[in-house]
């Protein structure tokens, strides 16, 4: 159809079903920002509200309120993935799907520490530990309890090596979930921990 065959004069029903098939283009919508776009935009937005706002501060007064935003992001963050992370993600079980007595978990432990893998060695002789407050019979030999039961329920039982089983269950906690490097020291305090529980 040549140019000069296009009516001129269209009905008011034709144009708007002309403009419906005109702007269902995607090439019109391709350039919206989605979701996340524009989050990231209004919180960059805000951000610049705030410094622009900064700007008409005194110097300390600046500097006050960017410090306080940068320790706003670090205390969320580590609200986040630091230790109230690791405390919701405790929840996850002490052992694997492998049953082992306490002396293999020592044995394992021992390697581990002897190979210079301290987070395998904590979490092992933290292993050992549990396996051994089960067979003395301070904890009943239960499938899926978590770090911190362990903690509560044989400190419970023995009041005497309590704050000693916090502690391990803190550094595992802290090994395994919450990234903290293990070291040779906290690998030690799990071995007297386990010597405790064994006297």
């Amino acid at each position: 159809m040549a140019v000069s065959d296009v009516p001129v004069d269209l009905g008011r029903d034709e144009a708007r079903e002309a403009a419906v098939r005109e702007l269902s283009d995607p090439a019109y919508v391709s350039d919206d920002p989605n979701p996340l776009e524009r989050a990231i935009d209004w919180v960059l937005t805000r951000l610049g509200e705030l410094f622009a706002g900064a700007g008409g501060m005194s110097g300390i007064t600046a500097v006050t309120v960017v410090v306080a935003v940068v320790v706003l992001i670090v205390i969320i963050f580590r609200l986040r993935v630091g230790r109230t992370g690791r405390a919701l993600r405790s929840g996850d079980k002490v052992f694997g799907t492998t049953v082992m007595s306490a002396a293999e978990h020592r044995a394992a432990a021992e390697k581990a520490a002897a190979e210079g893998d301290f987070a395998e060695a904590v979490r092992e002789r933290f292993r050992a530990v549990v396996r051994e407050l089960e067979h003395q019979g301070v904890l009943d030999a239960r499938a899926g309890r978590t770090v911190d039961e362990v903690a509560f329920e044989a400190g419970r039982a023995l009041p005497v090596l309590a704050d000693d089983l916090r502690g391990a269950a803190v550094q595992f906690d802290d090994v395994w979930y919450g990234g903290r490097p293990a070291t040779a020291e906290g690998y030690r305090q799990l071995v007297s921990v386990d010597g405790k529980v064994r006297g």
